[in-house]
């Protein structure tokens, strides 16, 4: 097992403990071990066992249960509270807002034992009789199990990633390379996924006996031309079956309905016969006549019209990164230093880093004070000086308070390069009341970025309620630029808006809010979402050089 894995079976004993309404003593022992386990560097696998009571956050006990674990891959003490607990309460964790406490006195007082019993609770206002539930948390409640119970069977598109190349290497172990592709929602790079789709040259009859295997997937839709599977993981397998016309199955599954459907009406007479075994559905693009549009742009009609014209964006691509900017050193609630930060970024071929940790309001995130403040742009001086010429700019992630001022006074905010403004509380915000707070921080003159603009947490998370359109066109007047955040659960500003930013003038920076070095590959994942929604890097902050970077900084401050 490995660090990660370790705390998580220290966390949920931490949470079933409070959930069985057991000594919270015991119950803060495993969940500050769970917090320490995960930050330490060198796998405990392999770590000599004699150091771990030695170790912060570890004690004697928490050394045995990690012993154990890594013996026997299980708990005792947690398979028995497992075993205690009904199914349906251990999946009320699974709801945004629900911790053990809460879930304790659903369960112990009102004697609810599942999502569904509670969904129909809310609905018959029950949850206001009990203390700590009044109307609005039932009310949000009751949206978080909403947005679970519809989240269902849905992916991240980085936690396909990972699956992909197995389920495409096994498809064409058993069909043939020439005779698989990929398709559908996961080609289109979608954010969030259902279904993981592939066109294959074979019959109904002939794939499924193929699936009989030792764990064969469950077989969920049998249609003429089709086939589903449900994986073991979970994950929906659809593929579109038939002998030959690959090209003309993979064009028709590709793009979205109304993409597909209007590129029809304006070519009613493409013949999809294509002689070349090995054509790909760009033959479609060029017996039409025109550019071929990437399989991501494939969602709206009007990109057909941009294809025409011969007006198809040259997308981003990863290589389009020249510096990395929105990061967390272990200054705050990060794991590794500036210095490592940026040593990495410099092996990888950046020209910069901007750090910016939390503001001091994040008091969980261990905000910085003004005194810390001033100690780490010395720190940093110090580095710039022999790292030259990469360089670190001195940045912030401002909290946007609720009233909307930021975090810190004028004078200390100007010590900065720049100002990545952001909302970390008070979520639960009307329209009205989110608005006044986000256009007030943009019309801050320190403000340089807009963070993640909604605070949205995909499949987790709605974001809270905002005119897309007034903000983008406040970000204009203000010269402030939008954060396109990559961590693959926000991915936010949403690619829908990006064009609309663009026509605005509206700059977007790619940004991976990493906490760890490695949060640094995420932004893989928000190039991919840009790319989506047409961005170029002429229109990507992140993809300026370092001395771009530091003459745009220097006209914002004239």
């Amino acid at each position: 097992m490995d660090n990660a894995a370790i705390a998580d079976q220290f966390s949920l004993l931490s949470r079933l403990l409070d959930i069985h309404g057991e000594n919270s003593f015991k119950s803060k022992t495993y969940s500050i071990a769970a917090f320490y386990i995960e930050k330490i560097p060198a796998p405990l696998a392999a770590t000599d066992r004699s150091q771990f009571a030695g170790m912060k956050g570890i004690g004697d006990s928490v050394a045995r249960k990690i012993i154990e674990l890594l013996d026997t891959g299980r708990l005792q003490v947690l398979d028995e509270l497992i075993e205690a607990t009904p199914a349906g309460v251990i999946e009320l964790m699974q709801i945004k807002g629900l911790g053990p406490k809460k879930i304790h006195t659903i369960w112990k007082e009102m004697g609810i034992q599942s999502i569904g019993e509670l969904q129909y609770a809310c609905n018959e206002n029950r949850l206001t009789l009990y203390k700590g539930f009044g109307a609005k948390t039932q009310a949000n409640v009751l949206a978080a199990i909403d947005f679970y119970l519809a989240s269902q069977g849905h992916f991240l598109y980085a936690q396909l990633d990972e699956i992909y190349p197995q389920v495409k290497g096994y498809l064409e172990n058993l069909f043939g390379a020439s005779n698989v592709r990929p398709t559908g929602a996961y080609r289109r790079q979608s954010l969030t996924i259902e279904e993981l789709e592939f066109v294959v040259d074979e019959t109904n009859e002939n794939v499924k006996p193929k699936f009989e295997t030792a764990y064969p997937p469950e077989l969920l839709e049998d249609n003429p031309g089709s086939l589903l599977y449900l994986l073991r993981n979970g994950l929906r397998l659809r593929l579109y079956t038939g002998k030959g016309d690959l090209v003309r199955r993979q064009f028709m599954t590709t793009g979205a309905p109304a993409f597909t459907e209007q590129f029809l009406i304006d070519y009613p007479s493409l013949s999809f016969n294509y002689a070349d075994p090995a054509a790909t559905d760009e033959s479609v693009f060029a017996e039409a006549g025109i550019a071929t549009i990437p399989a991501c742009l494939r969602e709206a009609p009007y990109i057909i019209a941009r294809a025409q014209q011969n007006d198809l964006p040259v997308l981003i691509q990863p290589s389009d990164i020249k510096g990395i900017i929105h990061n967390h050193s272990n200054w705050s609630d990060g794991t590794d230093t500036i210095e490592d930060m940026a040593k990495d970024l410099i092996r990888r071929g950046m020209e910069y880093l901007v750090i910016s940790d939390h503001s001091r309001s994040a008091a969980y995130a261990n905000g910085l004070t003004e005194e810390r403040i001033r100690e780490q742009h010395r720190y940093i001086d110090q580095l710039n000086e022999q790292l030259a010429p990469f360089r670190i700019f001195k940045s912030i992630e401002c909290d946007i308070l609720n009233d909307g001022s930021l975090d810190y006074s004028d004078e200390v905010l100007n010590t900065f390069d720049l100002v990545i403004a952001s909302v970390h509380s008070n979520l639960q915000m009307s329209q009205e009341k989110a608005m006044s707070r986000l256009l007030k921080a943009i019309s801050h003159p320190a403000t340089t970025i807009l963070g993640h603009m909604t605070g949205r947490l995909l499949l987790s998370r709605n974001g809270y309620p905002l005119d897309h359109r007034a903000i983008i066109d406040a970000c204009a007047e203000h010269k402030v630029v939008i954060e396109l955040n990559a961590h693959p659960r926000r991915l936010d500003i949403d690619w829908q808006w990006i064009p609309y930013a663009i026509e605005k003038g509206v700059l977007l920076s790619i940004n991976p809010d990493a906490h760890f070095i490695k949060g640094f590959d995420d932004i893989r994942y928000g190039v991919l979402a840009a790319q989506k929604g047409g961005l170029t890097a002429a229109n990507n902050l992140s993809s300026f050089t370092r001395k771009e970077l530091e003459e745009y900084l220097a006209n914002l401050k004239i």
